[in-house]
């Protein structure tokens, strides 16, 4: 009768552990530098499975996702615009809804060379999306760099439906 009960007590417990990291909390890796200084290689955080399922990302969240390009790994950026907003980058300088972002966070490796995204047209970020970069701006892919599939040309906003969570904790 023990092992039985032992069995059913080990079976459950894999049962909560499998869905509470499938839909509530899961480990992470961050395997580039794309948002040092914030974030740097080799950290490892938790990802917030719950609270985006509740509301959608804020402006300023780090928040991991399926890539929208066709890679086959789990990004992590930072929310910059979210739908509604206009975006606009002049000279590696953000701007939403033609005001000037004051970015800390912000990292510019390449400051004297002028990279693809550095210089955006106002864009409005459309329903169901976001506008997402890496805080080491100029060695990450994301909205400003990725090819939209209907133009070519950048940016491809993000859709929510891509969004896995939110950044939490480092451990």
């Amino acid at each position: 009768m023990k092992p039985l009960r032992t069995t059913l007590i080990v079976l459950i417990t894999i049962a909560a552990v499998l869905a509470a990291r499938r839909w509530v909390v899961e480990p992470i890796y961050i395997a580039s530098d794309s948002m040092a200084p914030t974030l740097t290689k080799g950290h490892h955080l938790f990802l917030d499975k719950l609270t985006l399922r509740l509301r959608p990302p804020a402006r300023g969240e780090i928040i991991a996702f399926r890539s929208p390009v066709g890679e086959d790994h789990e990004s992590v950026k930072r929310v910059i615009a979210v739908a509604g907003d206009t975006v606009e980058m002049r000279e590696k300088k953000v701007y939403i809804n033609a005001e000037a972002q004051t970015e800390t966070y912000a990292c510019y490796a390449r400051a004297a060379e002028t990279l693809r995204g550095d210089n955006l047209p106002p864009a409005t970020v459309p329903e169901g999306t976001l506008f997402v970069l890496g805080d080491n701006r100029d060695n990450s892919n994301d909205s400003a760099s990725w090819p939209d599939p209907a133009t070519g040309g950048p940016p491809l906003f993000l859709p929510l439906s891509a969004v896995t969570g939110k950044v939490r904790g480092i451990y």
